[in-house]
């Protein structure tokens, strides 16, 4: 599977001026900077977390369907809160995208484990790669405040930490620091296989 971003969110789940008055600082200078540490932390803990904060949409690329779907008319949505899927297209042999009509499948929206389940099964793909792609909206939802409170703090909480320690040795080198990791640690989901 290859995801592709197709939008991203329209808005940070903490703003500028949340991290400013975290970090409490009054001046402007360091603007610039604070926006990129807090987009740059979402990003570090969407990926600890396997969750998307605000909403997204996500193209997925598949070369064939799964074993699986084929025989259960099941695929599992490895992102997560499923809001949505938005459109399933698959490659015929003349390399034309057949979409699949919304009555042919559910994908009811779910906080951990999404999935798509075929009323019939899947047509077969009709390329050798990238034959199928799948539109999803992911997310919390579209405001900041949709986010659970304890990810905005652990945005907030890293964001300070980065702020602090620019270039300095010993836990800023580490994966994630033990506040950020406890506040964080309850929305991780497990990894798909």
């Amino acid at each position: 599977m290859i995801p592709d971003l197709l939008t991203g969110p329209a808005t940070e789940p903490v703003s500028l001026d949340d991290a400013k008055a975290w970090l409490r600082l009054d001046s402007n200078e360091e603007d610039q900077l604070l926006s990129a540490l807090i987009v740059s932390a979402r990003l570090t803990l969407e990926a600890y977390t396997r969750r998307f904060f605000v909403t997204q949409i996500w193209r997925m690329r598949l070369d064939a369907w799964p074993a699986q779907t084929v025989r259960r008319r099941t695929l599992a949505i490895p992102f997560a809160p499923l809001r949505s899927v938005s459109g399933v297209r698959v490659y015929d042999s003349a390399d034309v995208a057949q979409t699949l009509s919304d009555a042919s499948y559910r994908a009811a929206p779910a906080r951990d484990a999404g999935r798509i389940v075929f009323l019939e099964p899947p047509p077969a793909s009709g390329r050798a790669c990238d034959a199928i792609e799948i539109d999803i909206v992911a997310g919390y939802g579209d405001a900041a405040a949709d986010t659970p409170e304890p990810l905005r703090c652990a945005i907030l909480a890293l964001v300070a930490h980065w702020h602090e320690n620019r270039g300095d040795a010993g836990e800023s080198a580490a994966p994630l620091p033990t506040l950020i990791v406890a506040l964080a640690k309850p929305f991780r989901r497990e990894r798909l296989t």
